[in-house]
């Protein structure tokens, strides 16, 4: 489906005239997306800038030059060994900055990284000004910025220094609806003391073009489940064995494409009555279609002898499946409350908690789909909403029972997103929902797409019980 307004902004001639007439018309930018296998170097060649100070220098400098960066280091003093060691074996020696040191004229750069771990009172916020008030000029369009601080709910931590880290959430979100409109995103890590080791795929992550559409959110990190050996950055998840369920449209359509790209072996679940595009989904991923109604009472016996078939529990299962049905609460009947119910929320649980003794392999990964909507809520959608909200308080009571298994269990929530779902809503609602973000536009299924294959990786082992936002950072329920 066609943006018009998206594709008009990148005209020239449409540009000047809009200029001249002064019209105050929100003008988005188009995002840079990956497309197939994840590359081993995604940030290859790209500037960034971290402002150093706090803990995690070693994991920065390991996870940027490896990915190809060119970092730009500002610090007050000496840079620490761990960027000059990185520079020497990735040969990205990095560009030493003072603190005070205008950046040079003409430079551009692709990401700002500031690490912000050692902030401690109110008074040091001022340090986030202090760097980025100079260099933000210097970020280009798509551009990223990543604030790394302490997590707030570190029992040790001092009230001051927990509104510490927390003013740092406020500071990326608004950061966020300041540079969107030239699709550039910013996000707020959170790192509590032992996972450091952590922090390398998720910035990498963030810093990729897998991550456009993402923008504005904190994300917590971990020490629940064990800390892997090592974690593959190409190719992921090769010889793993994934289900997907609402495979054969839309957002499972392309999460089934994205597994399948990083060497998955996809099972391709959906309804009956969906037999034939789900069969050309599975042929175009290399896997296998499952018809099944997932609210079956033997639905779970179903997917058991469908494993034991397959000689092995599941490394990634993602429950896509999900259904409308849509009316104010006074005019909506009981089989429309009930179908969205167990569609959404109720096979969710049930299917999962029957998967978990066998059909789960240790250190597998569950990412369940919610929506912005039961975040926020919306008008006709109290049954949506209620099994959609329900998703996020599920992962997060799950995640730590699962964990000592390595397992990690996480919602994404889309926002607007381009299916056929939203092309066939009126036109001026279309219109309005898609610029009603950070980004001014609406997603695309491969955005959501990219986000659950990450969380499906071993590289994002120290994010588990979260619930993510992928909506190109909306004004509302944000």
């Amino acid at each position: 489906m066609s943006d018009l307004l998206l594709e008009l902004s990148q005209n020239p001639l449409f540009q000047q005239v809009v200029r001249q007439l002064g019209v105050p018309l929100p003008m988005p930018e188009r995002l840079r997306r990956g497309k197939g296998p994840w590359p081993a170097q995604p940030l290859a060649d790209a500037p960034i800038v971290v402002f150093t100070g706090g803990r995690l220098d070693a994991a920065l400098a390991g996870a940027l030059t490896s990915a190809g960066a060119s970092p730009l280091v500002v610090t007050p003093a000496e840079p620490h060994p761990a960027w000059r060691q990185a520079g020497e074996a990735w040969a990205r020696p990095p560009r030493v900055f003072g603190p005070t040191e205008n950046p040079p004229d003409g430079q551009r750069t692709h990401a700002l990284v500031f690490d912000g771990t050692s902030l401690e009172t109110p008074t040091a916020l001022r340090g986030l000004y202090d760097a980025f008030h100079p260099w933000l000029p210097t970020l280009g369009r798509g551009g990223r910025v990543l604030v790394l601080g302490r997590d707030p709910a570190e029992s040790e931590l001092t009230p001051a220094r927990a509104a510490t880290a927390t003013a740092l959430e406020g500071f990326v979100r608004s950061l966020a609806k300041e540079v969107g409109r030239r699709g550039a995103t910013a996000h707020a890590i959170m790192v509590p003391g032992g996972a450091e080791g952590r922090v390398g795929p998720l910035v990498r992550f963030l810093l990729s073009d897998r991550a456009s559409f993402l923008t504005g959110q904190p994300w917590g990190l971990s020490t629940l489940t064990p800390e892997p050996h090592s974690v593959p950055v190409v190719q992921s998840l090769e010889r793993k064995l994934a289900l997907v369920t609402g495979a054969a449209r839309g957002i499972g359509e392309a999460i089934a494409h994205a597994l399948a790209a990083e060497g998955a072996h996809v099972l391709c679940l959906d309804r009956p009555g969906e037999e034939t595009p789900l069969a050309h989904v599975a042929q175009a991923v290399g896997g296998e279609p499952v018809t099944l109604d997932i609210t079956a009472a033997d639905a779970a016996q179903a997917l058991h002898a469908l494993l034991r078939r397959q000689g092995r529990p599941l490394d990634v299962l993602v429950h896509n499946a999900g259904i409308t049905r849509d009316k104010t609460l006074a005019r909506m009947s009981h089989e429309a409350w009930d179908q969205a119910v167990a569609v959404n929320l109720g096979a969710v649980v049930s299917l999962t908690d029957a998967l978990l003794d066998e059909g789960l392999a240790d250190n597998a990964r569950v990412v369940c789909l919610s929506s912005v909507s039961g975040l926020a809520g919306n008008v006709g959608q109290t049954n949506y909403a209620a099994s959609k909200a329900g998703v996020v308080g599920y992962v997060r009571a799950l995640a730590p029972r699962v964990a000592a298994r390595g397992i990690t269990v996480n919602a994404v929530a889309p926002g607007f997103i381009e299916t056929r779902l939203t092309a066939a809503m009126p036109v001026a609602t279309r219109e309005v929902a898609r610029r009603l973000s950070a980004l001014g536009q609406g997603g695309e299924p491969r955005d959501i797409a990219d986000l659950v294959c990450f969380l499906a990786s071993p590289g994002a082992s120290g994010l588990t019980g979260r619930s993510m936002r992928a909506c190109g950072g909306m004004f509302i329920g944000a």
